[in-house]
């Protein structure tokens, strides 16, 4: 089991110099003290536009205690790890705009499109942590491990959240400023000294668009500040499996569990505007 930096007897400011960090002139830049370890912004930085470079639209950082009561699979995931790392890629609007009362062939291709990028770049993004010191884990963007609760290795929603790109909305997903539902998420797992995000501030507000629209009357409709305890409070969670597995699933050429519904009606990302840069989504929120 890889060990994080707190039990490897080296510390973090050792560790950045041995990998060449320290005194590279293009990380001369200001070092913060977060739990007290000496964190270099720099390097974070560095490592958000390399990921943007591999194709990722959204990238933040959350910080692994705020995610410990999660469950996840195996019980011990988090443990060698002090951060998580979310990825985050946009789907076409025009995708869902072809999508009436069910998922059609090309969202569900472009949907399993979406997972395999988000694969590569969780894949490129941890082997490239290994070659700089630190220990990286991807997680994959769409693996089920409990086909019978729904869940994966790590909620990518909750990570995302936690690191600030974007809300949890009242269809239970990830609500960014930037493209609403519109995208995809991955998540990798580090022990890297890395700047945190943080959340943001829900800004569902009124709306029930996806409420209203809902094929299968699974959202409740139900606000809430930061997140939600469980499934069932935001939904009738077994209404919307059934739609999506006993009906959606069994359409010609889709062959799974999506629906694209509540995503489409989302007024939040159907008018995209242009970033500049995706290193700090939790930057472009706030200025909102």
């Amino acid at each position: 089991m890889p060990a994080n930096f707190a039990a490897s007897g080296t510390d973090n400011s050792s560790r950045i110099s041995q990998i060449g960090l320290k005194n590279s002139p293009t990380f001369q830049v200001t070092t913060n003290r977060i739990n007290g370890e000496n964190l270099t912004g720099s390097y974070t930085d560095k490592l958000k536009d390399k990921i943007t470079g591999w194709g990722a639209d959204l990238t933040g950082v959350a910080d692994i205690e705020s995610l410990r009561k999660l469950k996840v699979y195996p019980a011990n995931l988090l443990e060698p790890y002090t951060r998580a790392i979310s990825v985050a890629i946009q789907l076409p609007r025009s995708v869902f705009d072809m999508i009436s009362d069910r998922p059609t062939p090309i969202y569900a291709a472009v949907y399993q499109t979406a997972n395999r990028i988000l694969d590569q770049i969780a894949f490129r993004t941890a082997v490239t942590l290994q070659m700089e010191g630190f220990n990286g884990l991807p997680i994959p963007a769409s693996q089920v491990l409990d086909q019978r609760k729904y869940y994966g290795a790590i909620s990518h929603k909750a990570v995302a959240r936690m690191a600030g790109l974007g809300w949890q909305g009242k269809n239970l997903l990830l609500i960014t400023p930037q493209y609403g539902s519109r995208v995809r998420l991955a998540t990798i797992l580090t022990d890297a000294p890395l700047i945190t995000d943080g959340p943001v501030t829900n800004r569902c507000g009124k709306c029930m668009s996806c409420r209203d629209a809902c094929p299968a009357e699974a959202i409740k409709g139900i606000s809430t500040k930061d997140h939600y305890k469980n499934r069932n409070d935001a939904l009738y969670f077994s209404q919307c499996v059934d739609k999506l597995k006993g009906e959606f699933a069994k359409i010609p050429n889709i062959g799974a569990a999506i629906c694209g519904i509540c995503i489409k009606v989302c007024p939040f990302g159907k008018k995209v505007k242009k970033i500049r840069s995706s290193r700090k989504a939790s930057e472009y929120v706030r200025q909102r």
